[in-house]
């Protein structure tokens, strides 16, 4: 489902776009490796947060996020890892497009650190009882986990962390400014009797009760 942009003087072709960027270095395209090796292994293994990015068979685009205590995407093999879904709000829009799609990217954050883990794949829903279990918190396992087939591993550089000054809390904004999720939802939501209060209470509720 291709559309035709919209915008002016946009770039058509890997031509174009190299002819203003220039290519990669040396470095940038040796960096790339095809499995969990212990560097890796290391990187997840203190990652307390994700991104995952899937599409679905025409190809639309979804990015959601995943997070929990560090360490909490299983590595099985340095070909497989396992991400635990938690309970959340039942779209399961990341699961609708990997029944379709499997192509899946994940960006492993860690707090502090500017440099970022990239990993491309294959991914499958998973109910598998015994692997389940072994991701299990406060007695609760999650119903489902979404297994990766490792294609790329590759670290990614600072420069957007150290723009954005994301973990300089000197420069985060004041938080009585920022956006509300509560106020945001029940302006796009428009359900009846469900107004700003009342659904910063439900959010907050699902939050104490329902993380896992």
């Amino acid at each position: 489902m291709k559309t035709e942009p919209t915008f002016p003087n946009t770039i058509k072709t890997v031509e174009e776009l190299r002819e203003i960027t220039g290519n990669p270095s040396e470095l940038v395209n040796n960096k790339v490796i095809s499995y969990v090796d212990e560097h890796c292994r290391d990187f997840i293994e203190k990652s307390p947060f994700l991104t995952i990015s899937t599409a679905d068979e025409f190809g639309l685009c979804d990015v959601s996020p995943r997070g929990d205590s560090a360490g909490f995407v299983h590595v099985m093999n340095d070909k497989q890892l396992i991400i635990p879904e938690r309970p959340g709000n039942k779209r399961m829009d990341s699961m609708r497009n990997i029944l379709s799609n499997p192509n899946v990217g994940l960006l492993f954050l860690i707090p502090g650190l500017g440099e970022t883990l990239r990993i491309n794949g294959k991914a499958s829903v998973i109910h598998d009882e015994e692997l389940l279990d072994k991701m299990a918190v406060n007695g609760k396992k999650p119903l489902l986990g979404i297994g990766v087939e490792v294609e790329e591993c590759f670290i990614h550089c600072a420069k957007a962390f150290r723009r954005s000054e994301l973990w300089n809390p000197e420069v985060w904004a004041n938080k009585e400014g920022l956006p509300k999720g509560a106020k945001i939802l029940a302006a796009h939501a428009k359900v009846p009797n469900a107004d700003e209060e009342a659904i910063g209470k439900l959010l907050e509720k699902s939050y104490r009760e329902n993380l896992y």
